[in-house]
C-alpha cells in the first residue's frame, strides 16, 4: 500500500527506488521560479533515512511543488487537502508524512496535495518560515483552488494537514487567513489562501498556536511520549479553542512518540489516526459537497 519513493523529475537521487513512477508529476508553485530563489538553479536531492532505510528525505528545494494525489471520480468527495511533510525546515520528511498519506487520502476519496517548500533551516540557507516557506503554503492553497474544477475539489472544502514542522505552515497559513490579491497580474494570486480546515499532527512551536473566533475548525494528534511543548502543549492549544467557540478535536496516543506519520509498521490506535480525520471531515460537514 505505501510506496517510499523519489519524484523522478528534477530531483539528483542518491539511491535507485524501482517504483520512483509511481510519485505524481511534480506541478510548480510558479513556473516561472519562486520569488526569492531567482539563480538558485541546483536540483533538489533525496536519501534514504531511517532505521531501515526506507523513509526519504529531500533537500535542497529552490522550485516549491505539489505532488497531486487525485482519486477516481466516482470516488472524489469534493474534499482537498495541502500535505506539509515535516523536517524540522532542514528537510522534507516525504516518505511517511508525504506520499503515504497522499495515498492513503486519495483511497479514502479525499484529493492530497503534498508540497516540497522551500526549507529556512537548511545549512546555508537564505530562506525564512514566515516569508518563502509560509509564502510556498499559500500558493499551494491558491494553486489547487485555481483547479479545482478540473481536479473535483470543492474550493469550500479545501484544508491544510501539517506534521510538525509541516503543522507549523498549517497553523501559520490558518492564522494570516489571506484572501486574495486583487491587483496581482498572476490570476491564481486573485484566489485565496484561507483554508477551510486545519488538521495538526504533532506540530511544533505550539505555544505559538493562538486560535480566534474565525479560524478554521482543527483536528490534533500527537504521542503522549512526545517532547512536552507538543505532549502537553496540544492539549493547552485545544483548550484554546475550546474557550474562542472553534471546533476542535484531539487524540493524544499512548506509547508513541514524534514523528510517527503512517507507515506499515505504525501500530493501533495511533496507525487509525487517518480514519480518524477522515470521520472528522465527514462530522464537520465537508465530505460530499456539491463541487
Amino acid at each position: 500500500m505505501f510506496k517510499h519513493l523519489l519524484a523522478p523529475l528534477t530531483v539528483l537521487c542518491l539511491i535507485s527506488f524501482s517504483r520512483a513512477a509511481d510519485v505524481p508529476r511534480a506541478i510548480p508553485l510558479w513556473p516561472n521560479g519562486a520569488p526569492g530563489s531567482e539563480g538558485k538553479t541546483t536540483p533538489e536531492i533525496g536519501k534514504p533515512e531511517g532505521p531501515e532505510r526506507n523513509f526519504t528525505n529531500i533537500t535542497n528545494v529552490h522550485n516549491p511543488s505539489i505532488l497531486p494525489y487525485l482519486p477516481t471520480k466516482e470516488r472524489a468527495t469534493g474534499v482537498g487537502v495541502i500535505v506539509l511533510p515535516g523536517g524540522g525546515h532542514r528537510n522534507l520528511a516525504i516518505s511517511h508524512e508525504g506520499y503515504n498519506v497522499g495515498e492513503w487520502l486519495a483511497e479514502h476519496g479525499i484529493a492530497a496535495f503534498v508540497v516540497k517548500y522551500r526549507l529556512a533551516r537548511e545549512p546555508g540557507s537564505t530562506y525564512k518560515i514566515e516569508v518563502e516557506a509560509l509564502a510556498d503554503t499559500q500558493r499551494a492553497i491558491r494553486l489547487v483552488r485555481s483547479r479545482a474544477r478540473e481536479w473535483n475539489v470543492n474550493p469550500d472544502a479545501l484544508g491544510v494537514m501539517g506534521f510538525s514542522a509541516g503543522g507549523e505552515l498549517a497553523y501559520m497559513a490558518c492564522m494570516k487567513m489571506d484572501g486574495g490579491i486583487e491587483n496581482s497580474s498572476d490570476a491564481i494570486d486573485h484566489e485565496s489562501a484561507k483554508p477551510n480546515f486545519q488538521a495538526l499532527i504533532y506540530p511544533g512551536t505550539s505555544g505559538k498556536i493562538v486560535p480566534t473566533k474565525d479560524s478554521p475548525p482543527v483536528f490534533l494528534a500527537c504521542g503522549n511520549l512526545d517532547r512536552p511543548d507538543i505532549s502537553q502543549g496540544l492539549a493547552e492549544v485545544y483548550l484554546r479553542f475550546k474557550q474562542v467557540g472553534v471546533p476542535a478535536e484531539l487524540h493524544i496516543y499512548a506509547k508513541v512518540g514524534h514523528g510517527f506519520g503512517l507507515t506499515p509498521k505504525l501500530k493501533p490506535p495511533a496507525s487509525e489516526w487517518p480514519e480518524q480525520f477522515e470521520q472528522w471531515v465527514n462530522n464537520m460537514g465537508f465530505g460530499n459537497k456539491e463541487k
